[in-house]
Formats: structure tokens, C-alpha cells, sequence
């Protein structure tokens, strides 16, 4: 299985924010980002943001999925 992906540094903001998420399901990479954006960048839980989200998912290589 393929681990999923979402990190912070490829989409830059004035925070400048390195964080790097990953999980082996989207569902929980969806739910730990959800609790990132929401959290330190005062996004709100909303439907949208979820699809956003989603939206920016990568497949980790496996190299590094080890």
C-alpha cells in the first residue's frame, strides 16, 4: 500500500509552516490535515476545505514509505 502525502512547504503561505503529513489511508491523512489547517492556520471544517485538501494528496515514494 501506498502511503499519502501533504506537505505545507509546497504550497506556501506567510507563515512559512514546514509541516509534512502522511498516512497509509487518505481518511486519515484527510482528518489529520483537517486538524492542521484548522488549527494553525484558522481555516474552518468545512466541506470545501476537506475537497481542497484532498485535492493536494500525493503518493509518497516508496523509498521513502519504508
Amino acid at each position: 500500500m501506498e502511503r499519502k502525502y501533504i506537505d505545507c512547504r509546497e504550497y506556501p503561505s506567510e507563515m512559512n509552516c514546514t509541516v509534512m503529513i502522511s498516512a497509509d489511508s487518505e481518511e486519515e491523512l484527510l482528518e489529520a490535515a483537517v486538524q492542521h489547517a484548522v488549527s494553525v492556520h484558522h481555516e474552518r471544517d468545512t466541506p470545501e476545505l476537506r475537497n481542497e485538501l484532498r485535492k493536494l494528496f500525493k503518493n509518497m515514494p516508496m523509498a521513502q514509505a519504508a
